[in-house]
């Protein structure tokens, strides 16, 4: 009987870190085991536009994603700049005028950050204010579109983000993840069969990456990325280059 006990605790830990290590889903699961912990309240130090750190524990803001510390985006001109760390300026300036700042649990991630709703200390929703002012995407998969309305009205003023093109920062993210993986080599004496393209959707590309109105279109119309090359949606990518 103990042999049993002890292979079903084996099994149970076994699927308990499967599930930490490969699902996205782990902030939804753990915030129902357990009492929540309590508010954390502080100065906050910013790490990035989506995540502070108050008395050593490090806080992601619920609901929303900011672009990468290295993330690069286009402004309204086409020019590069770091977005990534524009976002986390901003929200330094914006936390440093009512201080402290106060967090209120909603789940632990799988990478062990206090994810929460916090406020400054006027009441002002953080989280908010990110996505109001372009600085952060409102991310449906954890918000139930609960941002969705802040982020209209930021497209609509083209602020922040809006203001030229960017990649949403979990596209980013896959992007990233996508590079790192090397090259799968094709066996010797083995031709591919595989039609070979002019263009291809791997890896995603703004405007100011791209040559031609012919190169803009293609992606247009074969890659699920290629609508947001076309802002004004009449079907035309790219203005500039067409």
């Amino acid at each position: 009987m103990r042999l049993v006990y002890v292979t079903i605790a084996a099994v149970a830990a076994f699927a308990t870190q499967y599930f930490l290590q490969h699902t996205d889903g782990f902030q939804e699961a753990v915030k129902w085991i357990g009492p929540a912990p309590a508010p954390i309240a502080g100065v906050a130090s910013v790490i990035d536009g989506d995540t502070i750190e108050i008395r050593g524990q490090r806080i992601r803001f619920s609901g929303i994603d900011a672009p990468e510390a290295s993330q690069q985006c286009d402004d309204a001109k086409g020019f590069r700049y770091q977005c990534g760390a524009k976002s986390a300026a901003a929200l330094d300036t914006f936390l440093a005028a009512s201080r402290p700042v106060r967090c209120t649990f909603v789940a632990w991630d799988r990478y062990g950050r206090f994810v929460a709703d916090c406020s400054r200390a006027d009441g002002k929703s953080v989280a908010s204010w990110l996505v109001e002012n372009g600085q952060a995407l409102d991310w449906p998969r954890y918000s139930q579109g609960g941002y969705a309305g802040q982020q209209a009205k930021a497209k609509a003023a083209k602020v922040g983000l809006w203001a030229g093109e960017f990649d949403a920062p979990w596209d980013w993210r896959a992007e990233q993840a996508d590079h790192a993986r090397p090259a799968v080599s094709q066996p010797l004496g083995i031709i591919s069969r595989q039609v070979v393209q002019s263009y291809s959707c791997q890896p995603r590309r703004t405007c100011s990456k791209i040559s031609s109105c012919d190169e803009a279109q293609w992606y247009l119309s074969n890659c699920p990325w290629g609508g947001r090359l076309d802002r004004d949606g009449d079907g035309r990518a790219c203005e500039t280059l067409c």
